[in-house]
């Protein structure tokens, strides 16, 4: 049963008095476990496609289903509840809230699960020891670097083992080594915990990492290849 099901997926933006087609006729299907590349330059609309994965933004026309559920027709509050469970999310300006340390930064979304404070503590600091970050678990954003700060993020995005996690251009502001590194983590955890990834990237080393290459150019699908 498919994770990630699109089908005839457009999305049009209004610039100014013209209209902008940023996808058209997405169909993509995406199976549980996969470790997979949305890939092309910028405008492609592997973002947009990103965004409309993770409920962010809406289509304009087409079907989505993400675990069965039709996000075109599915309810705020529903829409709300599978973005807190089982959507994970890694954005390249890695989006951490500045007032809180590490660890507070990786609890937040359990906090608004409801997570007791004992378990959420527990569980927190058992992912960053994951990414090589316990240590710094008290440290807040301005004190850690671009690629702890990146795995912080991801931290936050699998501690809840979401049903798949959403990654864009997750190395974008990263060295080469610490982009290795942090993809190296990503795979260990879609390999031994079956969390399942979608990234957008034009980062050729997330395209040599990842076990499918779905590359977009102008809005459509012009290769979908399985390694």
């Amino acid at each position: 049963m498919a994770l990630i099901e699109a089908k005839g997926i457009t999305k049009d933006y209004l610039d100014g008095k013209n209209v902008v087609r940023a996808l058209r006729g997405i169909d993509l299907n995406l199976e549980p476990g996969e470790f997979a590349a949305l890939a092309g330059p910028s405008g492609s609309g592997k973002t947009t496609l990103l965004n409309l994965i993770g409920g962010l933004d809406s289509s304009t026309s087409g079907t989505l289903q993400v675990r069965n559920a039709d996000l075109s027709r599915i309810h705020p509050r529903k829409l709300h509840e599978m973005r807190l469970h089982h959507i994970g999310f890694v954005f390249q300006s890695y989006n951490l809230i500045p007032v809180l340390t590490a660890r507070e930064n990786v609890e937040f979304t359990m906090m608004l699960q409801g997570v007791s404070v004992s378990e959420r503590r527990r569980r927190a600091l058992e992912v960053l020891e994951q990414v090589g970050l316990k240590k710094e678990s008290r440290r807040r954003p301005s004190a850690l670097s671009g690629g702890q700060q990146q795995r912080v993020a991801v931290a936050r995005a699998i501690v809840t083992k979401p049903a798949i996690v959403l990654a864009d251009e997750p190395t974008a502001n990263l060295d080469s080594q610490t982009g290795s590194e942090l993809l190296d983590l990503m795979r260990i955890l879609n390999q031994d915990h079956g969390v399942t990834f979608l990234f957008s990237t034009h980062d050729p080393m997330v395209m040599d990492y990842s076990q499918r290459l779905i590359r977009l150019h102008d809005g459509v699908i012009e290769t979908d290849e399985t390694k």
